[in-house]
This record gives C-alpha cells, structure tokens and sequence, in this order.
C-alpha cells in the first residue's frame, strides 16, 4: 500500500472515531455531569470554544479558528502528497483526521466537545477528546521519525542514489 493510500485511510479513520466518540458523548445524559470510568479517568462532557485546552476561548471567533485549521490541513495535504514514506504518510494521516474532526465541531458547535477528564486527586487535566489524541499520536510519530537516521529510513537511500546519478 503507498504512502498516500494509508495517510487516507488514517485519516479517515481518525475522523471516524472522533466523530463517533463524540456523538456518544453529546447524545449521553450522564456526561453532562460526568461518569467515573476509572479512578484516574472521568468522562465529563465540555464544549471548547478555544484551542487546545480552551486557550484563546472567547478571544478567537470560531470562524477565525476554522480558517486558520483549514489552512493547516491545506499545508498538511500537500506535506501528505509528497510524504518520504509510509511513517510519515499515516503520522499526517492521523493529525489531518483529528484536525477535520475538529473543525467539524467548529462549523457544527462553535465549540469542540470535549469529553476525557484524566485527573490524579483533585488535579484535573484539561478535557479533551478523541481528535486530540490522534492529533498527539501523529504530531509524536513524526517527532520520533526525525531521530532515525535516513538510513533507517525505508526507501531513503535509494532516493539519495537517484539524486546524485549514482
């Protein structure tokens, strides 16, 4: 499967499981106040206007975040188009998912529902949802894509031999 094939389908996948989450969460009375899962692990259901962790709420108009997010995924497919490999190709796939996901929301809400309340005691992480975490996981598998060498990278060092006409 190439590079581009298997972005699509990470991201489409992404969307989906965000999209679906979410629409639990919304349509689930008992969100509204929240259901203990775990001791660590709330779902509590919370509209975001801001970004990630509700920074900028109120300050960003939701259609300014919807703009500036859909000129992200612009750059994002572009960056998926010409992905090296298959790494990168699902990492962006993934972050493209979450990112649609999102502005979803934006265009639906106004807000993005958030819904994961991870806390230890009475220390609370800020609410987030299932887009974010794909976002994370992406934004993570690039990050570590940068530390392999290009040797370990699949297909790299034939790439460098067709380019110096070796």
């Amino acid at each position: 499967m190439n590079g581009r094939v298997l972005g699509g389908l990470c991201a489409i996948a992404a969307l989906g499981l965000d999209q679906g989450t979410k629409a639990l969460a919304l349509t689930t009375p008992a969100l509204e106040s929240g259901v203990e899962v775990l001791p660590f692990l709330n779902l509590v259901r919370v509209l975001n206007d801001g970004v990630s962790f509700g920074m900028l709420g109120g300050f960003v108009p939701w259609w300014g975040l919807i703009a500036l997010a859909g000129v992200i995924v612009a750059w994002l497919l572009i960056w998926l188009w010409r992905a090296p490999d298959r790494l990168t190709a699902a990492a962006l796939g993934l972050i493209i998912g979450g990112a649609l996901g999102n502005i979803l929301d934006r265009v639906r809400y106004q807000a993005v529902p958030d819904f994961l309340d991870f806390h230890y005691g009475s220390y609370h992480w800020p609410s987030f949802n299932l887009a974010d975490v794909t976002i994370f996981c992406g934004a993570a598998l690039l990050f570590w894509d940068s530390f392999r060498s290009a040797k370990d990278k699949p297909g790299q060092s034939e790439r460098k031999e067709n380019t110096t006409g070796v």
